[in-house]
């Protein structure tokens, strides 16, 4: 049987002075458990090099990182954004908006999930607790305050939809590293998620072979959790066809 070459794009990181660009190994390592070969998608790259690298692959997963520039949902950083990288704005909404279009399979890690929907006419809450109107106390931004895989909170997942089925259940336990949310979804996609405080933890594409969005990190939970390997064994399915 044939492995599906799965894009991951990767964001910028620092050592020593230096720039380069990198992915955690979860991601690399959750694509190939399920069957795909994963290779990484650079950030800076022109868009003749980046269109000959995606007519490639089978499928696309949108990985997480820092904010997007909310420029590109017609709003401003006012001091809410962090961490915002022009050149990888760039290529995601780029790769998405060809996914999105070519019917070809794309999977939103986080990050990955607030660029798909920005990218075909969504918006966001730049930061859950100053601007989400359901905030309750819930602390989502739990990066480097427990293990990786630390299940935060369940999520309400919408049942006989793409994503109930990937996963097999309608209320998973998941993890949680995110200070931004959804606001607006985009006319093409639907919000299929929710945590308790209304937070949207999953989109899709109606119709799609496959174009989820998931706000948790599912990569980093393959290793104890039954509902988020069948999340990626789906999702490389899908491109293998």
């Amino acid at each position: 049987m044939s492995r599906p070459l799965i894009g991951i794009t990767c964001g910028p990181r620092y050592a020593d002075g230096k720039l380069f660009y990198g992915s955690l190994p979860a991601y690399t390592e959750s694509v190939a458990m399920a069957g795909g070969s994963p290779v990484l998608i650079t950030p800076n790259l022109d868009e003749d090099a980046l269109r000959s690298i995606y007519e490639r692959l089978d499928g696309v997963l949108i990985a997480g990182g820092g904010d997007v520039d909310p420029a590109y949902y017609g709003m401003t950083a006012d001091g809410l954004v962090r961490d915002v990288d022009r050149s990888r704005d760039f290529t995601e909404i780029s790769v998405t908006r060809w996914a999105a279009d070519d019917d070809k399979p794309l999977l939103g890690i986080c990050r990955g999930c607030q660029v798909a929907n920005v990218a075909l006419g969504g918006t966001l809450y730049r930061d859950i607790p100053k601007e989400h109107p359901g905030y309750n106390g819930i602390d989502h931004d739990l990066w480097g305050k427990f293990p990786r895989d630390y299940r935060a909170h369940t999520v309400a997942i919408a049942p006989q939809t793409r994503l109930a089925s990937a996963i097999g259940e309608t209320a998973p336990w998941v993890n949680s590293m995110h200070h931004q949310a959804l606001r607006d979804v985009a006319p093409k996609l639907v919000a299929v998620a929710n945590a308790e405080d209304g937070v949207i933890e999953g989109i899709e594409m109606p119709d799609a072979r496959f174009f989820v969005g998931v706000q948790w990190h599912p990569e980093e939970m393959i290793e104890n959790s039954e509902p988020m390997r069948r999340l990626f064994e789906t999702f490389v399915s899908a491109a293998r066809r």
